[in-house]
């Protein structure tokens, strides 16, 4: 299975990067994430549970950090054991570029699914992987978002066309931290699926 895609968020690249990189934050982040524990500045062990289609299943795995470039890109390499379930390995290239409205976020993934889970179908296994994806953009985004005390620290005697133009840029901002979101969800419902 491959993915693939890129979403801009309204970030730093080093502020998306440190998201990226925190156990708390991906775990908070992931839909059935149990545990994400760093065992070294470049290893994670992860613990999920997870149900596609038919298939309950409870992933212990390893996620290993490599060609890092902080705070530009990595390479996410993973693989996971669900029990009688199967498992999952495969990668995910992650890069970051500064834009001007915060950075953009670029994945690549690749991923292998083997015993129950490969029975399941490709296709239940992708809409699966791509809902986990959105769902991990979402809670990511929300994460980032600016405390709504930052929205009213705007001043209320904007002209109007300033105004609609703060709103348009925050909007955009927010669509732009969503898509990032949505990179790292991917990459780690990538990550977690293959776990499975």
């Amino acid at each position: 299975m491959n993915l693939h895609g890129e979403r801009l968020i309204a970030a730093t690249p080093e502020a998306t990067w440190a998201a990226l990189n925190d156990p708390e934050t991906l775990k908070a982040c992931i839909a059935g994430c149990e545990s994400l524990e760093r065992v070294s500045d470049e290893e994670f062990l992860a613990t999920m549970a997870m149900r596609i289609g038919p298939v309950n299943a409870r992933f212990k795995g390893r996620l290993k950090l490599e060609n890092v470039v902080p705070p530009r890109s990595y390479t996410i390499a993973f693989d996971g054991q669900g029990g009688v379930a199967g498992f999952g390995k495969g990668s995910a290239d992650v890069s970051l570029a500064p834009e001007a409205t915060g950075t953009r976020l670029t994945y690549a993934a690749t991923a292998q699914v083997g015993g129950k889970l490969a029975q399941v179908g490709s296709r239940l296994i992708e809409g699966a992987a791509a809902k986990i994806t959105d769902d991990f953009f979402t809670a990511f985004e929300a994460r980032l978002a600016p405390a709504p005390a930052a929205a009213a620290a705007v001043p209320e005697a904007l002209p109007t066309a300033r105004a609609v133009d703060v709103l348009a840029a925050r909007a955009a901002a927010r669509r732009r931290w969503l898509r990032w979101i949505v990179v790292a969800l991917l990459a780690a419902a990538l990550v977690s699926y293959l776990l499975r």
